[in-house]
């Protein structure tokens, strides 16, 4: 029996602020308020440790400048949360509706999504379904884009919408679910400019995304633990793709065999964190649309070695830690993107990494960590809406509606 890698990782985060030689008129007016009179760059004649104390001081007295502020400028962070009075608390800029969500809005009364939940029992259409579990699968339909039209009010960015999980290996049953959701949401005013639909990256779900984006609906790939369905995504046009860095890692530990990490390793490098950084170059490299979404982010070591991605799912804890702890510009707490187009342009890929993905190519490629936690993440999906759907068969028709 092979044992398990026993991983060690270096930080190698990003966190090198150079300071200008002299200050620039924005950083004097900032200091203004701090000594109580105009500034001139003749006050700054001093060491450049000094000249860093100073700044510092006056950022934290007339700004408090938190860590959050520093790295919301090189990435966009989105609480990880289903708890509701998070989304007034933290002040999110994008959400997920999801089964695990309406679960969770089914365990807590009195919340503004409760209603959302009552009225898809009693849509009308999905009384005209011919069996009981297309009923209950158009009334777990209508209560994700009954609490995503919600969402789109309560955040500035694109809601993103749950596709359920059984659907995973259909191309043409993923493309008609995404049109049944959008005319739901077309009939509470929601555009589709707003949405986006979360599909796990199966190569037919990669497939589905191709087509839908060619309509010119928006796509979040999800579950992707592998070059090959990042690469295969981007190709497809998909317009976000997710990868959950945290969980590599765990696999990783606890299992071997998988050549991708592997090599990860043998350069000293978080498979994650490695696996994120690759599918940002590949993207930026070859002009492709994506946005790439970093996910199951455990520290903050972890967030500051991917600063420059374009979205960050993080959890509560760390957002709060970052919310209150102040950035102060030394060697330690300063921050830098480590993720930008210029370093994608030389990163050296390989030709057999630089082909047009196919079916074939793509199963033959796909590693096993990518396997084992595609299905254990489409294992997770599909319980939560089984279970999502066996509430509903005991609470329909819902009271008082």
């Amino acid at each position: 029996m092979v044992e398990p890698l026993a991983l060690s990782f270096s930080s190698n985060w990003c966190s090198k602020l150079s300071l200008p030689p002299q200050p620039s008129q924005k950083v004097l007016d900032s200091c203004q308020a701090f000594f109580g009179r105009p500034l001139k760059v003749q006050d700054f004649k001093v060491s450049s440790h000094k000249f860093r104390t100073i700044f510092t001081h006056a950022a934290i007295q007339t700004a408090n400048y938190t860590e959050l502020d520093a790295i919301t400028k090189f990435s966009e962070i989105v609480p990880d949360t289903i708890i509701f009075d998070d989304f007034e608390r933290l002040a999110p800029t994008a959400a997920t509706v999801s089964s695990s969500l309406l679960l969770g809005i089914t365990s807590v009364p009195k919340t503004k999504f409760n209603n959302a939940i009552e009225t898809a029992l009693a849509y009308n259409d999905c009384y005209l379904k011919d069996t009981i579990e297309s009923r209950l699968s158009c009334f777990t339909d209508k209560a994700l884009v009954n609490v995503g039209s919600i969402l789109t009010k309560l955040v500035p960015g694109r809601v993103s919408t749950e596709l359920d999980a059984r659907l995973a290996y259909d191309t043409a049953g993923t493309v008609a679910k995404v049109h049944d959701l959008i005319r739901l949401y077309e009939e509470v005013e929601v555009p589709k400019e707003r949405v986006l639909f979360k599909i796990p990256a199966t190569w037919q779900g990669i497939e589905a995304a191709r087509l839908l984006e060619a309509e010119g609906i928006q796509t979040h790939m999800t579950f992707v633990y592998c070059f090959p369905q990042a690469a295969a995504a981007a190709q497809a046009g998909a317009s976000v793709m997710q990868i959950f860095m945290g969980r590599l890692r765990d696999w990783a530990r606890n299992n071997s065999g998988d050549k991708e990490i592997q090599e990860a390793v043998r350069r000293g490098e978080d498979p994650g964190i490695s696996l994120v950084r690759k599918a940002y170059n590949y993207v930026h490299k070859n002009g492709y649309k994506a946005k790439l979404m970093a996910a199951a982010v455990r520290n903050k070591q972890d967030l500051f070695s991917i600063l420059g991605v374009d979205y960050i799912i993080t959890p509560v804890k760390i957002v709060q830690s970052l919310q209150e702890s102040e950035a102060l510009p030394d060697d330690k707490y300063s921050f830098a993107r480590c993720l930008n187009p210029t370093d994608a342009e030389v990163f050296p890929f390989t030709e057999n990494e630089l082909v047009t993905w196919d079916q074939k190519m793509f199963a033959e490629r796909l590693t096993p960590a990518a396997e084992d936690l595609l299905a254990k993440g489409l294992e997770s999906y599909l319980s939560n809406t089984k279970r999502l759907e066996e509430y509903f068969a005991k609470i329909w028709p819902p009271p008082n509606v």
